[in-house]
């Protein structure tokens, strides 16, 4: 790994012990591509091929078989002007890139036709005015991609054009930049987390403690300390976190960074990633094994999002 690119994004850098050498694996990676930064790859072991991390970014020849389908949330049916998705009351997101610093194989958003949908700078306007004429929708969620993968000028830019809206109440950031990535966390970016006129909220997405590395934890302490909620969004991942230690550990390190543990999603049936897959029947006694270890808060909701449905589907 000497002298190896800050970030990974072709198969053929990864060590040699990872690479199968079978056509399928690199299939995989032709259909959605290999992108690892520096800071996320430093944390795995290189040596384990059972390690939690890996597994998250690692192609796998399970991906060009199975079940799945390219639109597992209904999100192509709720799209809007300029890349909005509004699928539940009160509430819309917008992609607002396609870019993100991680390809991690589960994501539910591989398929994404993200060419039409994350708005170039032009389509926030549209974005912005699809909102002015619905004023029931009082909170935007910006997502991707991640939208912290965008320049500080742009994200002013984006909060610029939102400020047209009067009835917004709260913003909601989507991003796993400040896990996988932490140097993005600069003073530039504290500054527009600070200065935004909403009550925000930064939902991270974090599947395993081993995640948190020491300059991740120094960013989460700078986020803090501009007033943001810090919450945490985990998809339960079978070989990366199915374990009541796995995710009790996870919880008990969230929350001693200042985070508070959310949401544990059920996968999202994406086509190329059923390996990851973990039953209801399995994933509820987790949940009920995590309350009788920890504290109610430190609990996070099992839940799901089938599509067309007015909400996410809380299971326990």
């Amino acid at each position: 790994m000497n002298q190896s690119p800050s970030t990974i994004h072709q198969l053929s850098q990864l060590p040699q012990q990872v690479r199968t050498g079978q056509s399928q694996q690199q299939a995989a990676e032709q259909q959605f591509p290999v992108r690892i930064p520096a800071t996320f790859r430093s944390l795995i072991d290189w040596n384990n091929p059972a390690d939690p991390l890996l597994a998250q970014v690692l192609p796998d020849a399970r991906e060009m078989s199975g079940p799945g389908n390219i639109d597992p949330v209904g999100e192509l049916d709720a799209r809007q002007a300029g890349g909005l998705v509004h699928k539940y009351a009160g509430r819309a997101l917008l992609v607002a890139t396609s870019s993100c610093d991680i390809h991690c194989r589960y994501c539910f958003r591989r398929h994404f036709p993200y060419a039409d949908n994350a708005p170039p700078q032009q389509r926030w306007v549209e974005a912005v005015d699809y909102l002015a004429q619905h004023p029931e929708i009082t909170e935007v969620i910006l997502s991707g991609g991640d939208p912290l993968t965008l320049s500080n000028r742009r994200l002013a830019m984006l909060s610029k054009e939102l400020e047209r809206l009067p009835q917004l109440r709260r913003l909601r950031i989507h991003s796993r930049t400040p896990v996988v990535k932490p140097q993005r966390v600069d003073a530039a970016l504290l500054q527009w987390l600070e200065d935004l006129p909403w009550p925000t909220s930064l939902v991270l997405h974090c599947n395993h403690a081993n995640e948190l590395s020491g300059d991740g934890v120094s960013a989460l302490a700078d986020l803090r300390k501009t007033g943001l909620t810090l919450l945490n969004q985990s998809v339960l991942l079978k070989g990366v976190n199915d374990n009541v230690d796995a995710l009790s550990a996870l919880s008990e390190r969230l929350f001693a960074v200042g985070v508070l543990p959310y949401y544990l999603h059920l996968l999202d049936p994406v086509k190329g990633a059923s390996h990851f897959a973990v039953p209801e029947d399995q994933a509820t006694p987790l949940i009920d094994q995590l309350r009788n270890r920890l504290p109610g808060y430190l609990v996070p909701r099992l839940v799901c999002d089938p599509g067309g449905t007015p909400a996410k589907q809380v299971i326990a």
